[in-house]
């Protein structure tokens, strides 16, 4: 948990204007989390009916302009567009003359970090690549959920003070991503969150078709369970029939997936792969075990029946997950 004081805007007068370019689910929670530490929003762009809903909830009375007349008004402005929009974006930007010198431009894109805004730098701007690892909704829960988020920081040296104040401010914790580090950083958060929801969508599926009336209610303990002892213990959390080298429960489930889901099947097997060898590296999984668990995940990939319904020498159902 962030142990920054959020400031009291009544404490003193807002600072700068803040302008959002692109009114998606991240660029308005932004914007009303500078608010309440004293900046002032002033122009937003958004072109579909649910942007421009989006920027009413969260900025209301902050005028809905074109991009070029956002950053004409603006002395920090928010570029809050999908990652293969940026460059050109800021290209157009720049070639335009929209970027004025000491202006503060700021992308939220987890790809990339601050070689992006190269043309806005050659224009006189200062350029920050501040990008929250959070999920957001586009709704004021975003702001409340900004308190003790973690940003991947990366500018030029001589801003990085400025950035990693603007992320105090908004309640976050900064954390310092090199340029040539950004698609590593960005790609483990995919990684672990958006893949994670695919993930949870599924198995909420699978429970409805194995007859349970609530798997959201089911799964709730037992992934934020699952969530915690990851979070504390790495690798020795793993647990369940890959884990323990249940080769017999590991090809039931694999034949009632290929039964009953099918486009499920290549990703339970990914998944039980990498699992058995973390399992392996860390000794959970032993190595007598393994040898018929990944002759089952061969099989499996293949579409060869293993040994559905018959468990493990060593196997147990004792654990779920």
């Amino acid at each position: 948990m962030s142990t920054a004081q959020q400031p009291d805007p009544r404490d003193r007068p807002a600072r700068l204007a803040v302008g959002v370019v692109g009114a998606g689910r991240v660029g308005p929670a932004l914007a009303a989390s500078l608010q309440l530490a004293g900046h002032r929003p002033v122009a937003v762009s958004g072109v579909s009916d649910a942007s421009r809903r989006r920027a009413a909830l969260l900025l209301p009375d902050v005028p809905l302009v074109p991009p070029a007349e956002v950053l004409q008004r603006s002395d920090l402005v928010l570029l809050t567009v999908p990652d293969d929009t940026l460059p050109g974006l800021v290209e157009g930007l720049a070639e335009t003359g929209a970027v004025r010198p000491g202006q503060l431009l700021v992308h939220t894109s987890g790809r990339y970090g601050a070689k992006v805004l190269d043309p806005a730098l050659r224009a006189g701007a200062l350029p920050l690549a501040l990008h929250p690892a959070m999920t957001f909704t586009g709704t004021p829960v975003d702001v409340q959920r900004l308190a003790g988020c973690s940003f991947g920081v990366t500018a030029p040296d001589e801003l990085r003070l400025a950035a990693e104040a603007l992320v105090i401010e908004m309640g976050g914790e900064p954390e310092w991503i090199a340029e040539e580090r950004r698609p590593l950083y960005h790609a483990a958060l995919a990684l672990g969150a958006n893949h994670l929801v695919t993930l949870v969508a599924q198995s909420m599926e699978l429970l409805r078709a194995a007859g349970v009336d609530a798997p959201d209610r089911m799964l709730g303990p037992l992934l934020g369970a699952a969530l915690d002892n990851a979070l504390r213990s790495g690798d020795g959390a793993l647990t369940g029939p890959v884990a323990r080298g249940d080769a017999g429960t590991v090809a039931a489930h694999v034949a009632q997936l290929r039964e009953h889901a099918p486009q499920t099947v290549a990703g339970y097997l990914a998944m039980a792969r990498a699992t058995a060898d973390r399992a392996l590296a860390h000794g959970l999984l032993k190595p007598e075990l393994a040898q018929d668990l990944l002759g089952v995940l061969a099989e499996g990939a293949h579409g060869t029946p293993g040994s559905p319904g018959t468990p493990g020498p060593h196997g147990t159902e004792g654990d779920a997950g």
